[in-house]
């Protein structure tokens, strides 16, 4: 029998600590993973894999975080990802403008991997 497909996460942030830490625990817990360093290559990422899931950051060069909510949302429903917002800003304004923005959850920096995983898991059964 086959093994079900992997659901696959879309990893963006400028930080390479922080994206080789998410694909590492990611990939260990069974996902597929893909990654970004900015704004403008995570929405060509989006468009190239179609990924189920993201981890968005929003804090980055060329094009942050709520630019990137905003193209998604022009997406057609079946093209977009479910996306988690993983920030250090996480103000309850910060928190109100991501669900606004269509952002289905927020973990704030610095984050326990267990948790954001098992945040990832909700998401990943409620597709």
């Amino acid at each position: 029998m086959d093994a079900p497909p992997q659901t696959s996460v879309l990893v963006v942030d400028d930080e390479p600590q922080v994206v080789w830490m998410l694909q590492f625990s990611l990939e260990a817990d069974g996902f597929q993973t893909f990654a970004a360093r900015d704004g403008r290559a995570a929405l060509a990422e989006v468009r190239e894999h179609r990924p189920q899931l993201m981890l968005l950051d929003i804090m980055m060069p060329v094009m942050d975080g709520w630019s990137v909510l905003q193209e998604i949302r022009e997406l057609p429903e079946g093209e977009r990802p479910r996306v988690v917002v993983v920030s250090a800003r996480a103000s309850l304004r910060d928190r109100a403008k991501a669900a606004e923005l269509g952002a289905d959850a927020f973990v704030s920096k610095p984050f326990n991997v267990d948790d954001l995983l098992g945040v990832l898991h909700r998401l990943e059964k409620a597709s």
